[in-house]
């Protein structure tokens, strides 16, 4: 049994941060500052999971990430140069190419979590974070307070469409989310213009999808198990309708099996699982830090499944239906999610989606 690595913690959170001070300096600084932020684009004020509002009077200096998905998302917005540190690094081929060097020259300051001391520390004065707390990843460290980021001069916001995901009210069936999102983080950085454009290709990606499926009857699409390999053997945990996965699959012409399950992720038994009988099976593995490693995992995967007395019989473990896609670029939002909608598309509707 391989042990639950992360997707417990993907659960409700508040995207909370405090305002920051003006400084001094005489009325004629005052006007050139608020002509200067008016021409930036600031002040930006943006709400966590619950409301509340937080404001933002210039563009962040110096950023720590708490993944791989968070830094690479600055990366995409052209703010790569403000990242100082992040925690769960990217392993090799984890990030797009014209990426890795850059990304591969951000300290880590943790493998997995940021421990809480090096975090305050880091001099940070935003930290993007795209899970709900440390707390909940193991014992590799606790998450600071509300107040223990104030005090160190920190602004904490999340990335909602995943943070948040397990407090929303209905299921996720589109990338609205992650693009706001991206939105959301390009008016925080100050590349709001640099979003839009993402966003548009996104919708571009997406959009061709939607009209090669356009007329395949929901009845007709085929069935789809996420195999959360990491998330361990013994029982299997299942992603519900508000996950951004629930609307990657969709989006891609397939039916979750587990769509009818509310919340992000819940542990089934592997007797769900064999009742659905999913025409398509993705292996969902995190990266390994190398193709090989990869590889090795999806493979080991696939073995599991072949030799498992419950699953060794289902049409697509016989027939060889797997989808060898990464867990992060499936559960976790980001630019690339358009990307994996298509990609899903492609294996399940190849004769539509070239």
């Amino acid at each position: 049994m391989r042990p639950r690595a992360w997707c417990g913690v993907l659960a409700a959170v508040a995207l909370s941060a405090t305002a920051c001070g003006g400084g001094g300096g005489g009325d004629a600084k005052k006007s050139d500052d608020a002509a200067a932020g008016e021409r930036s684009g600031f002040p930006v004020s943006v709400t966590d999971c619950m409301g509340a509002k937080t404001t933002f009077e210039s563009a962040p200096k110096r950023i720590v990430t708490s993944n791989a998905a968070s830094l690479e998302l600055l990366m995409w917005l052209g703010a790569g140069d403000k990242v100082a540190g992040t925690g769960f690094p990217p392993g090799k081929g984890a990030l797009p190419g014209q990426y890795a060097d850059r990304a591969a020259k951000v300290p880590v300051l943790g493998k997995t979590a940021i421990p809480k001391e090096k975090l305050l520390g880091s001099g940070a004065d935003l930290y993007v974070d795209a899970f709900s707390s440390m707390k909940n990843m193991g014992k590799m460290g606790d998450a600071p307070t509300a107040k223990e980021f104030e005090t160190a001069g920190i602004k904490h916001v999340f990335l909602k469409s995943t943070a948040c995901a397990a407090m929303s009210k209905t299921p996720r069936t589109d990338l609205s989310g992650v693009e706001a999102d991206i939105e959301e983080l390009g008016k925080v950085t100050g590349t709001s213009a640099r979003a839009a454009e993402l966003v548009q290709e996104m919708r571009k990606k997406t959009g061709a999808v939607q009209d090669a499926l356009k007329d395949v009857p929901q009845d007709k699409r085929p069935s789809y198990f996420f195999f959360d390999y990491d998330a361990g053997t013994k029982q299997p945990m299942a992603v519900c309708n508000r996950q951004v996965a629930n609307a990657v699959i969709g989006m891609a012409g397939g039916r979750n099996v587990f769509d009818g399950c509310d919340g992000d992720f819940k542990p089934v038994g592997w007797e769900d699982v064999v009742a659905k009988n999913p025409d398509w099976i993705q292996l969902g593995v995190r990266n390994r830090g190398s193709e090989e490693a990869n590889a090795k995992a999806f493979d080991e995967a696939a073995e599991f499944l072949k030799n498992f007395p419950a699953t060794k019989d289902l049409t697509a473990v016989k027939e060889g239906r797997f989808l060898r896609i990464g867990s992060e670029r499936t559960t976790i939002g980001g630019v690339r999610s358009a990307d994996t909608v298509r990609e899903i598309a492609h294996t399940l509707h190849p004769d539509r989606v070239k």
